[in-house]
C-alpha cells in the first residue's frame, strides 16, 4: 500500500474551533428544545398530543436526509457544504423563534433537521481531510467525541437556562449567533479542497431508497413511543423501513455510481465502530430521559438546576475524551478502549438502579453521571475517529453522516423501546401494589427507571462483547496512526477498493 507525505494544514485549530462550534449547535438542538416545549405549549396553544411533533419534526428529517447529507458535501465541496448548512440551520432557527403558530414551529423545526443532516457530516467530513498528522487529528476526534456525547447535556443545561431566565423562543435564537460566529470562521480559515478525477454523481434511486427506509425507521420507533407496539403505523413503518433497507443494499451493490460503497460499513474496525455509536446513543437517551424525570419528579428540581446537574457528566466525558485519544487510543487501540468505555458506562447504569424516593444528588446520582461520561468519554472519540479512518476522500462524506445515522438511529431506538419497557414496568408495579396512593405512584416511576436502567446496562454488555469481538487488534488492517489522509486513500488489501 502506497503511502502518501502527511502535511498539516493551515490553520487547522482554529478550524476545529469552527467544526466544534457547529457540532455542538447541531447536537445540542436534540434536547435543548424538550425543556422549552411547557412554555411553548403555554404561549402557542397546542395539544400534549402534538407537542411531540416539535422533537419528532427535527429528528426525522436528520434521521432520513443524513446520507444524502454527506453525500452532498462530496459532490459540491466539503466547505461549501459547510457555509449552506449554516445558513440554513440559522435561518430555519430564526423562523422557529418567531413562529406565531405550532404548524410554523414544527416546519422550522423540520428544515432544521434537514439542514443539520447537511451540517453535521459534513463538520466531521471537514475535520476528517483537515488533520493528517496522526496525533494532531487524535487531539481533534478527542474534542469533537467529547461536544458529540456531552451535546445533549449542553443543550440541557442551555435549555434550562434560556427558558427559565429568557424566553422559550432563545433556545432556538441562539442557534443564529452561533451560526453567524460559524459561518464568518469557516469563510476565513476553512481550506477549500480540490477535488481530484472526474465530478462524482449523485445516486437518485439509492438515495430515494435509503431515505425512506431511515425515515420510516424514526418514525416508526417515535411513534412506538407514543402509541405503542402494536399500533399500525409502528409496526407497518419498520416493516417498510426493512424492505427499503434490503433494497437499498441490493442497489448499491450494481449501481455504476452507489451513493454508499458496502466496502465502507463491512470493514470490521468501521462496522464495530458504527455498532458501538448506536449502542452508546441508547445509554445516553436513556440517562437524559430518565434521570431528567427523576431529577424533576423525585428531587423537585428546576429545569436550570436540572441542566446544571449533568455538569459531572460533561466534564467526566470531556476529561475522558482528551486522555482516551491522546494516550490510550495510540496504545491500545478501540479494541481495548471501546470496550471498557463501555463496562464503565453500563456500571454507571447500574449504580442508578439503586435510586429511591429518599436518594440524594451527590451521594446516588452523581457518582454514577461521573462514571457514565467516563465512559461515553472513552467510547465515543475512538468509535468515531475508527469509523472515518481509511476511507477514500470521495466517500468521507458518506462515512461521516453513518456516524451521526448511528447516534440518530441509537438514539431513536433507545428512547421508543426503554419509554414502552419503563411504562409496562409501572403498569405492572402499581398492580401489585393496590390501591394507588402518592407513595405507591413514586414508587412505580421509580421502579420503571430502574428497570430502564438494567436493560440499558444489558445493552452495555453486549455492546462490550460485541465490540471485543469485532474490533481487529491492533496491526490488523488500517492502524489509528498510521493511515494516509491526503489526496485518496485507499483501504485495506483485504478489502474491494472502492470503486470511482
Amino acid at each position: 500500500m502506497s503511502s502518501i507525505p502527511l502535511t498539516a494544514a493551515p490553520n487547522r485549530w482554529l478550524t476545529l474551533t469552527i467544526v466544534a462550534l457547529a457540532q455542538l449547535m447541531v447536537v445540542l438542538d436534540t434536547t435543548v428544545v424538550n425543556i422549552a416545549l411547557p412554555s411553548a405549549q403555554a404561549d402557542l396553544g397546542f395539544s400534549n398530543g402534538d407537542r411531540q411533533w416539535v422533537v419528532t419534526a427535527y429528528s426525522l428529517a436528520f434521521g432520513s436526509l443524513l446520507l444524502l447529507g454527506g453525500r452532498v458535501s462530496d459532490l459540491i465541496g466539503r466547505k461549501r457544504a459547510f457555509i449552506i448548512g449554516l445558513i440554513g440551520f440559522a435561518i430555519a432557527s430564526a423562523l422557529g423563534g418567531a413562529a406565531p403558530d405550532f404548524g410554523l414551529l414544527v416546519a422550522a423545526r423540520a428544515l432544521q433537521g434537514a439542514f443539520g443532516a447537511l451540517l453535521a457530516p459534513t463538520a466531521l467530513a471537514v475535520l476528517t481531510t483537515t488533520f493528517t498528522v496522526p496525533k494532531e487529528r487524535a487531539r481533534a476526534f478527542g474534542v469533537f467525541g467529547g461536544i458529540a456525547g456531552a451535546g445533549g447535556a449542553v443543550g440541557l443545561l442551555l435549555g434550562g437556562y434560556l427558558t427559565q431566565d429568557l424566553d422559550w423562543r432563545w433556545n432556538l435564537y441562539i442557534n443564529v449567533f452561533i451560526a453567524i460566529v460559524a459561518i464568518i470562521g469557516a469563510t476565513v480559515f476553512v481550506p477549500s479542497i480540490a477535488r481530484q478525477g472526474e465530478r462524482p454523481k449523485l445516486d437518485v434511486i439509492g438515495t430515494i431508497f435509503v431515505s425512506g427506509a431511515l425515515f420510516f425507521l424514526v418514525y416508526g420507533f417515535s411513534n412506538a413511543e407514543t402509541d405503542g407496539w402494536g399500533a399500525f403505523d409502528s409496526w407497518g413503518m419498520l416493516t417498510a423501513s426493512g424492505i427499503l433497507l434490503i433494497a437499498f443494499v441490493l442497489w448499491i451493490r450494481r449501481a455504476a455510481h452507489p451513493l454508499l460503497h458496502l466496502s465502507v460499513i463491512l470493514d470490521r474496525n468501521r462496522g464495530a465502530s458504527y455498532i458501538s455509536i448506536m449502542l452508546a446513543a441508547v445509554g445516553m437517551f436513556t440517562i437524559f430521559l430518565f434521570v431528567t424525570y427523576y431529577l424533576q419528579t423525585a428531587l423537585h428540581y428546576s429545569p436550570i438546576q436540572t441542566g446544571i446537574s449533568y455538569l459531572p457528566l460533561v466534564g467526566a466525558l470531556i476529561l475522558a475524551a482528551q486522555v482516551g485519544t491522546n494516550l490510550l487510543v495510540p496504545r491500545l487501540g478501540p479494541k481495548v478502549l471501546v470496550p471498557i468505555g463501555m463496562v464503565i458506562a453500563g456500571t454507571g447504569m447500574v449504580l442508578l438502579t439503586n435510586l429511591d424516593v429518599h436518594s440524594t444528588y451527590v451521594a446516588n446520582i452523581m457518582p454514577a453521571l461521573i462514571l457514565f461520561g467516563l465512559g461515553m468519554g472513552t467510547i465515543m472519540p475512538a468509535s468515531m475517529q475508527t469509523a472515518t479512518l481509511g476511507v477514500d476522500r470521495q466517500y468521507a462524506g458518506v462515512a461521516s453522516a453513518l456516524v451521526n445515522t448511528s447516534q440518530q438511529v441509537g438514539g431513536s431506538i433507545g428512547t421508543a423501546l426503554l419509554n414502552t419497557i419503563a411504562a409496562s414496568a409501572v403498569t405492572a408495579y402499581i398492580a401489585a401494589h393496590a390501591p394507588l396512593t402518592p407513595l405507591v405512584g413514586a414508587n412505580a416511576a421509580i421502579h420503571s427507571y430502574t428497570v430502564a436502567y438494567w436493560v440499558a446496562a444489558g445493552v452495555f454488555a453486549f455492546g462490550a462483547v460485541l465490540a471485543v469481538l469485532l474490533f481487529r487488534r491492533r496491526g490488523q488492517g488500517l492502524s489509528l496512526h498510521n493511515a494516509p489522509h491526503t489526496g485518496r486513500i485507499p483501504v485495506p488489501e483485504a478489502e474491494p477498493a472502492l470503486a470511482h
